[in-house]
């Protein structure tokens, strides 16, 4: 591929606060490094360290309480259908388990602040940090042009001042390095180690005092690991073991490199012009160039490859991806699973990394087996259900005691329905067979509290479909089949409001908040499909509307919903929609590090923009593969390579001035015939076989 500009950060100036440091991670570990020369700190992340452990929170009174809260609602006693709500169906204790640092590493140099590399008393000095996936651990690596000292410190203390080492339980320095023992929730709980060692060179010395490690060298390599009961029963060992292993190979940056471009070298998307020379937080300022915005999807592929990787026990990215640096983190920095964790998931398909996705899938599962026990105790139903919220331990029953979301059992289907989606862009039968239990269980649950909500209705239908498809796919004649068909034949249409709007409810109720921030009747429109340009252009003109109405009223003022209607402005084919969020997101919702900001820091943002961006250059939902679909004009040239599309398509364009460069190379991996929609063309081309294939609009 050819060089892009639109892969680097780059500052003038160290991180003063966590909002202007960068994160590091190999899917599991990470760090949030600050840069800073006269005591860098790092703030550590190990995406297993959580508060306590599993719960047993299923309400014990809902079963018998479910007729009476159904009969309340069907007749319209919402005030005493929620109070029953509140006594019988949230869950004690009402929070499920919280995400927490790992802790801080720190080392001292004495050295005014200034940026690496740098001059020091005639001394040069060279740093650089890094996670590495194939070796697990994270590395630090110095080098000075003469004999340095410094002294390195580990420690469990949130960069927050009020926070400081909750549940440490031993901090000590040895020949095998500073080891640190916690226990997060106390006593019998979830427990971790963390593990530093230092390994010199060129006759450099290491001395253990206390706690810590006084360093005098001119070439030194830190290497960090950490493990927690979660995963071993030995942390210690565990830990020191991914350490040992690690400082065996001299080549761990190649390593690291080779295996991260594996992933990242995929995909290239570069727009111009691009502004790159300046540095981010600078060019944050301003209304973002073009090379900006590829950044910011570069970017987000790069977060997602560092936080959410497949191995032992993998877990998928949080609310705040790995990087939490907070021991009270807002919303406990949980799986939220009524759009924050699917939107993590939104860019991994499309921008051909499919595997950063599996994580989620391995937690899907157990979910679902947890999910057997609440769907019975609570709703006396078959199957599996999941609320609006999990934890590392799977856990299903509602969390909260927030009228608003907590007892809303459609959780787990929303991310059944990136089973089918997932498949659709792989073609992976053998991963469609392992899911397929899980997809087939959760039809056999029945939503409660309210009837006929607009997502409701679309989730239910599109999982029903997915389920039908799938079958077919896997050719198994499934006793269930048949069941959902009917079903099916029986989910209501949706409906117009007062407004001339998509309705939200089956009732068309006053909207209390018309500028609220999730736009949930718009599921089908994204990350569904139901609602399409082509096939359903009414139901997308109603969209439109329910668009335009949360703007007037300050809609979009979070960064993850703003990112959200990026995406639902593109399946519109909304160009100048999309960049005007964009430029709203970029200038409202982003943190000088480029990280998202609800506020405060929350992950999801990056990704659904991430995602929003290739939507706006590429859509494959409709039957068809359409090209600059909400392309805006000021994006006047460059390319895009390695993209997916569904039906397990590849996909490298260039284009210049709205028009598309030919020809355009399509690799077919599975071997499915595609379509091919050119901008301006009312026609799609015919794309055949399996293999590179070159098209021109002809």
């Amino acid at each position: 591929m050819d060089p892009c500009p639109s892969t680097t950060l780059h500052f003038k100036a160290p991180a003063s606060e966590w909002s202007q440091s960068l994160p590091i991670g190999n899917g599991r570990l990470g760090a949030m490094v600050y840069g800073r020369t006269t005591t860098e700190l790092l703030q550590l992340n190990e995406n297993s360290v959580w508060y306590g452990g599993p719960q047993d929170r299923t309400p014990r009174d809902a079963l018998k309480n479910l007729p009476r809260l159904r009969s309340l609602i069907r007749g319209g006693n919402h005030a005493e259908a929620e109070t029953l709500v509140q006594k019988a169906f949230f869950a004690i204790p009402h929070s499920q388990r919280h995400y927490e640092p790992l802790g801080t590493l720190t080392l001292e140099f004495g050295h005014e602040e200034a940026n690496c590399p740098l001059w020091h008393r005639g001394v040069k000095h060279l740093r650089e940090v890094f996670a590495s996936y194939p070796d697990n651990v994270l590395i630090i690596q110095l080098e000075s042009s003469e004999e340095t000292e410094f002294t390195l410190r580990l420690t469990r203390v949130s960069e927050r001042e009020y926070e400081t080492n909750e549940f440490v339980d031993l901090i000590a320095a040895t020949k095998d390095g500073i080891v640190m023992h916690a226990t997060p929730g106390g006593r019998g709980s979830n427990q971790l180690c963390c593990v530093a060692k230092v390994q010199c060179y060129n006759d450099g010395v290491v001395e253990a005092i206390g706690g810590y490690f006084v360093v005098n060298s001119r070439k030194t390599k830190i290497v960090i690991s950490s493990q927690t009961t979660f995963r071993y029963s030995d942390v210690e060992a565990a830990a020191l073991t991914d350490v040992q292993l690690a400082l065996e190979h001299d080549d761990l940056r190649d390593r690291h490199i080779k295996d991260y471009q594996s992933l990242f070298g995929r995909m290239q998307l570069c727009l111009y012009p691009d502004n790159h020379r300046l540095p981010t937080d600078e060019r944050l300022l301003g209304t973002p160039e073009p090379g900006l915005v590829a950044l910011y999807h570069n970017y987000g592929r790069y977060l997602l490859i560092s936080c959410s990787r497949p191995g032992f026990k993998s877990l998928p990215a949080t609310r705040q991806g790995l990087w939490n640096p907070s021991f009270q983190p807002t919303w406990g920095s949980k799986y939220t699973i009524n759009i924050n964790t699917q939107m993590n998931c939104w860019p991994a398909n499309i921008s051909n990394l499919a595997e950063c996705k599996l994580p989620l899938f391995d937690l899907l599962e157990r979910i679902a087996e947890r999910g057997k026990k609440t769907a019975k105790a609570m709703y006396g139903c078959r199957g599996w259900t999941a609320h609006h919220n999990t934890d590392i331990w799977a856990d299903t029953d509602p969390q909260d005691r927030w009228m608003p979301a907590t007892v809303w059992p459609l959780g787990g289907a929303w991310l059944c329905y990136h089973i089918w989606e997932s498949y659709q862009f792989r073609g992976d039968k053998d991963f469609l067979r392992r899911m397929f239990p899980v997809l087939k269980d959760h039809n056999k649950v029945k939503g409660v509290l309210c009837e006929g909500s607009t997502i409701d209705i679309q989730i239910i239908g599109a999982i029903f479909s997915a389920f039908i498809e799938s079958s077919l796919e896997l050719k198994v004649d499934d006793e269930l089949l048949s069941i959902v068909l009917k079903a099916g034949r029986r989910l209501p249409p949706m409906s117009i409001g007062s407004f001339g709007q998509l309705q939200e409810w089956r009732q068309d109720f006053t909207e209390f908040e018309p500028g609220h921030r999730h736009t949930s009747h718009l599921w089908g429109l994204h990350p569904g499909n139901v609602i399409t340009k082509s096939k359903t252009p009414d139901l997308t003109a109603l969209s439109a509307v329910v668009l335009r109405r949360r703007a007037e009223h300050g809609g979009g003022h979070t960064g993850w919903s703003r990112a959200w209607l990026i995406n639902l402005h593109a399946r519109l084919g909304d160009a100048e929609g999309c960049l005007e969020h964009i430029n709203r997101l970029f200038k409202d919702s982003t943190l000088p590090n480029m990280l998202d900001t609800h506020p405060p820091f929350q992950i999801d943002g990056n990704f659904g923009g991430c995602a929003g961006i290739i939507e706006m250059l590429i859509q494959s939902h409709d039957g068809f593969i359409e090209l600059l679909p909400a392309c805006p004009k000021a994006w006047t040239k460059r390319s895009l390579k390695g993209v997916r599309a569904r039906d397990g398509f590849e996909v490298d364009f260039e284009w210049e001035d709205g028009v598309v460069k030919e020809p355009v190379i399509v690799q077919s991996h599975p071997g499915h015939p595609g379509k091919i929609l050119f901008p301006g063309s009312t026609r799609p081309v015919e794309c055949k076989g399996k293999g590179e294939h070159r098209i021109s609009n002809k």
